[in-house]
């Protein structure tokens, strides 16, 4: 048989192992456009199905850019930029230049000041290792910003490739349908979904008659809460509109759940306000510090939710991490989840997530 490639995901068809990787049946063949079975229930059902490829295939197969001689475009979720910033990119992608493109800006508020998020991810590109020559704002799905990238592209990439990185479920695939669209007029060349994974080997676009657009396998990061819950939960935090900002005034010996996957303790501090940033679909409960713990064990999955029940089957336990706030703007921040910001002086609290999914803080975003 010769060698066909899925049209949707970049992996090698094959007939004979329904369990394996770029499945299709034979009478699929006869097909224009041919889809691995997995990109034909993804397309048509919006079903993601588990394929035998490892993290570590993924990762040795993008770090073949190290070898290449092109343009790096980085893309991260705004949403959730410590859990979608690779700070392992420049061993991966070696000397080649950098562009960060911060993608999901339809999902901050309105009011959010894009000069100043511009220098914020600079600095948090900086402090990661990672040097940048440009940054870009954009929302995939609304189009914003696109044009403008599209002409900076063409001429930082000084007629060489453009490959296109990023961790799972940044929007990588949605983006790059969309600037085929700006320069080509088609729709829905690359499959898209919610879900982490969908590209499994690199997807190569013709830009010119000698270089290309160059799709690349979604790095998995373990510390993003998508890799723990089910597909139902995933829609649920994954924010799909302007998020608005939920504020809570707290006295110290309070605790905010958040669904039932995360937890914030304030132990110390005067009364104030905690400004929650979440997937407006999820909800947020209020209770007393020394409740929380039999709320949890009693209402999980109830009115703690999500956890669905399904998600309950793999969900790790939660871990605590404390921090003290001396008085400047911090977010703590639950990857792939949300953040919190609070600005109280002498503040501590404690954040719970499920073990790997490391809580971090930073210098407020917003």
């Amino acid at each position: 048989m010769e060698t066909i490639y899925c049209q949707g995901c970049g992996i090698q068809i094959q007939t004979e192992n329904p369990d394996a990787a770029g499945y299709t049946p034979s009478s699929s063949l006869e097909k224009e456009n041919i889809l691995c079975r997995r990109c034909f229930r993804l397309k048509h059902y919006n079903e993601i199905q588990d394929v035998s490829i490892t993290d570590d295939d993924f990762l040795q197969m993008v770090s073949s850019i190290r070898n290449a001689n092109g343009l790096v475009v980085h893309v991260i979720d705004i949403f959730d930029v410590n859990g979608s910033l690779i700070k392992s990119l420049p061993r991966i992608t070696g000397d080649n230049p950098i562009i960060l493109v911060g993608n999901k800006l339809d999902l901050l508020p309105k009011s959010t000041n894009r000069n100043k998020l511009e220098q914020w991810l600079r600095s948090q590109a900086k402090e990661a290792g990672i040097k940048v020559k440009d940054v870009f704002l954009i929302s995939s799905v609304k189009g914003t910003g696109i044009e403008e990238l599209t002409l900076q592209l063409d001429k930082y990439r000084e007629n060489k490739d453009v490959y296109i990185v990023g961790t799972t479920n940044v929007g990588k695939s949605t983006f790059i349908n969309r600037l085929i669209k700006q320069t080509t007029g088609l729709k829905d060349v690359i499959t898209t979904s919610y879900f982490p994974g969908t590209t499994l080997g690199f997807i190569e676009i013709p830009l010119d008659e000698f270089t290309s657009l160059i799709d690349t396998p979604g790095i998995v990061n373990k510390q993003q809460m998508a890799h723990y819950i089910s597909e139902e939960d995933l829609k649920v935090i994954t924010p799909n509109k302007e998020i608005k900002a939920r504020v809570y005034q707290l006295n110290s010996q309070q605790t905010l759940f958040f669904g039932g996957l995360a937890r914030i303790d304030f132990i110390k501090g005067d009364k104030q306000s905690f400004v929650c940033y979440f997937s407006n679909e999820l909800s947020i409960h209020r209770t007393k510090l020394e409740k929380a713990d039999d709320l949890y064990e009693n209402h999980l999955g109830g009115l703690l939710t999500p956890p669905n029940a399904k998600t309950l089957e793999k969900l790790p336990k939660l871990t605590a991490s404390t921090f003290k706030i001396s008085g400047e703007k911090t977010d703590i921040v639950f990857p792939g989840l949300g953040w919190v910001s609070i600005s109280g002086v002498n503040t501590t609290v404690t954040a719970h997530s499920p073990k790997d999914v490391s809580i971090s803080i930073r210098k407020s975003l917003l």
